[in-house]
């Protein structure tokens, strides 16, 4: 399974990717860190993601403009929502728009592992 980070905070995607590499998920290999959505789309076009962690609110192309679009030139790409949004609406609009499941920042290394897992199993 390749893996894409989507965070505009380096504290997030350093955190996801040790959780990743460390955390028994040895099937994983990492294949890009990006600070936004436009990034994320240049690094997906590139390295064709599996599964991709998306964070909701960032610069230049927020992360509902990215799953749309990224669904739309990879449409098999897993999506788990790693978000600190507190509206609820944001992330069931992620999940309308075909994002696989939901992860609250801040997250415990098990929540992140176990929601990964049920996205890569298509759960």
């Amino acid at each position: 399974m390749r893996l894409l980070i989507v965070d505009d905070s380096n504290m997030i995607r350093s955190r996801i990717s040790r959780v990743v590499q460390n955390g028994g998920l040895a099937h994983v290999s990492l294949v890009g860190l990006a600070r936004n959505g436009a990034e994320a789309l240049r690094i997906a076009r590139a390295t064709q993601p599996d599964v991709v962690t998306m964070d909701l609110t960032m610069p230049e192309m927020d992360g509902i403009e990215c799953i749309q679009e990224m669904l739309r030139i990879l449409p098999r790409t897993n999506i788990l929502v790693v978000s600190a949004l507190s509206d609820k609406s944001t992330a069931i609009q992620a999940l309308r728009l075909g994002a696989r499941g939901f992860v609250a920042k801040p997250f415990s290394d098990d929540e992140l592992k176990i929601a990964l897992l049920d996205v890569m199993e298509g759960k």
